[in-house]
């Protein structure tokens, strides 16, 4: 996801976007775990995205204050 799309999105709809990339993260660590993992980039890019979304959650609630 590009930075731009994630700054469209509500922070409601930023927690369930983390909470769903955590969960795929989850079930690809165990499939790179049993070898059955196809792109195994797919994890790095996902926990990109997972920091991403954080960042802005962050910066979001610095600058309500």
């Amino acid at each position: 996801m590009k930075m731009s799309e994630i700054r469209e999105l509500t922070d409601d709809e930023l927690r369930q976007k983390v909470d769903d990339l955590r969960e795929e993260l989850f079930n690809l660590r165990f499939q790179n775990a049993r070898n059955r993992l196809e792109n195994p980039l797919k994890l790095r890019f996902i926990r990109k995205d997972i920091a991403r979304i954080l960042t802005l959650l962050t910066e979001r609630s610095k600058n309500r204050d």
